[in-house]
């Protein structure tokens, strides 16, 4: 066989192939390079976002920009782009309507099944999870169940979901807890205090009546001596009047004098104890003592109390300091008993 026909063959049949070959590796550099700008590039670019700026960091304060207009009439590349840039300045579930779920959510709307919203849906459902669970515990309930309905339409199956949900009504339930136990201590408080005051009230009317009752019994008292000192001295005048003028008949009714109970002079109120001041206690002690013909007080008892031994040695220092105008038998200071009653009331 002719080697040249051969050689001439083998170069015909190379150069039939090379033009096909030449298409097929086109095609095929046409197709990656649409597979790198509408899906690979994406990704990568929510990837890359995600590790340069994690959205579970802080966000830094200040206001989040507006929501694009007219989301509804975007196209899926705008809201792509939309969604990048939200993932970018950390805003994945926040703030309602400009966010990056609602934005990939949109373009699964438009396109069920896009393979970058799905990506990147699925890679950042754990970050939103901790985005969510971060309102819980900072008690922004409302906010926290409209991330977590946010969650469940990305991905509905998700356990972590049931999580979010325990932990959101635990939490709710607490914060009823705390709430009421604070209304039932205020109620508490309101009820101390309107009794304190009630007992406040009830302590100065009884403490006011004591007092005017002491007095009132120390002017009778007074009117008392003083009606019998007038009836002494015009019982005197008279027998001095009927008998015959001798020095020693008149010196005998001059030495005749009057009689009289003894009168308080000066009222010593007494100590209010310590011990009975730091246990709000209140009560009386009731005395009885020798007046002397000098106008002390000696023998000091206690006859009753209430409370008991509380407010005894008070009283009876207190009265132990009173001085009297002494009771008189025909002119002459004689010695009296006398029996009061010592009220000891917190102001």
């Amino acid at each position: 066989m002719d080697t040249r026909y051969t050689r001439h063959a083998r170069r015909y049949a190379r150069g039939a192939i090379r033009p096909a070959a030449i298409a097929i590796v086109a095609v095929v550099a046409v197709l990656a390079a649409a597979s790198w700008f509408l899906i690979i590039k994406p990704h990568q670019d929510l990837v890359e976002a995600d590790v340069g700026a994690h959205p579970s960091t802080p966000v830094k304060a200040g206001e989040a920009p507006p929501p694009p207009v007219n989301v509804a009439a975007m196209s899926m590349n705008q809201l792509l782009s939309e969604a990048r840039k939200a993932v970018n300045e950390q805003r994945l579930l926040a703030p309602a309507g400009n966010n990056a779920f609602e934005f990939y959510l949109k373009v699964l709307e438009k396109q069920p099944g896009n393979p970058v919203a799905t990506d990147a849906l699925r890679e950042t459902f754990p970050v939103g999870a901790s985005v969510a669970e971060q309102a819980i515990n900072q008690r922004d309930f409302n906010e926290a169940q409209r991330q977590i309905d946010l969650l469940t339409k990305a991905d509905p199956a998700n356990y972590t979901l049931t999580i979010l949900r325990s932990k959101l009504d635990a939490q709710r339930k607490l914060q009823d807890r705390e709430q009421q136990l604070a209304s039932d201590k205020e109620k508490q408080q309101q009820l101390a205090a309107q009794k304190a005051a009630t007992d406040k009230a009830e302590a100065d009317r009884l403490a006011v009546e004591a007092q005017q009752k002491a007095v009132a019994d120390q002017r009778a008292a007074q009117a008392r001596a003083a009606q019998q000192q007038q009836a002494e001295a015009a019982r005197q005048q008279q027998a001095s009047t009927s008998t015959a003028g001798t020095g020693t008949g008149n010196a005998a009714t001059a030495s005749a004098g009057g009689t009289h109970p003894a009168v308080l002079l000066r009222n010593v109120p007494p100590r209010y104890p310590t011990t009975a001041v730091r246990a709000n206690q209140e009560g009386w002690v009731e005395v009885a003592f020798t007046i002397t013909p000098e106008g002390t007080v000696d023998d000091v008892k206690v006859v009753d109390a209430e409370p008991r031994h509380v407010f005894d040695r008070a009283a009876t220092e207190a009265v132990s300091r009173w001085k009297f105008q002494p009771a008189t038998q025909d002119g002459n200071p004689v010695p009296s008993q006398d029996k009061r009653r010592i009220v000891f009331k917190l102001n």
